[in-house]
């Protein structure tokens, strides 16, 4: 069954760090695009970014420009989202999908990983 695994969640301070990963093993298609979402209570899920395996073309949510970074490890089949200067307003559970469209829409992705909680807090 093709899942991805999220890891790297976890509490931090306004203005810390946090780097999560994203394992996509057995996505084997020549082209594939792994989105990185989020949702907190009561909101819907929104798009943070997304990266594409063939060319790496990115995409950034306007919220998280400039503070965060995604990229690739083709050779680990991992996908990495690097956040920087949290804010509190950035708690949410991140959850990492599996696509073939470069979108920051949920619907098109087709594989979910379970989600990795991201709480932002002095």
């Amino acid at each position: 069954q093709l899942q991805p695994v999220e890891s790297g969640g976890g509490l931090v301070q306004p203005g810390g760090s946090l780097r999560l990963s994203c394992a996509a093993s057995g996505f084997t298609s020549d082209y594939y695009v792994v989105g990185w979402f989020r949702q907190a209570p009561g909101k819907e899920r929104e798009g943070v970014s997304c990266i594409s395996s063939s060319d790496g073309r990115t995409i950034y949510a306007d919220s998280v420009k400039g503070r965060f970074t995604i990229s690739r490890d083709n050779a680990k089949n991992t996908v990495y989202l690097h956040m920087n200067s949290l804010k509190p307003e950035d708690t949410a559970v991140y959850y990492c999908a599996v696509g073939f469209i470069e979108t920051m829409i949920p619907l098109p992705y087709q594989y979910w990983g379970q989600g990795t909680q991201v709480t932002v807090s002095s």
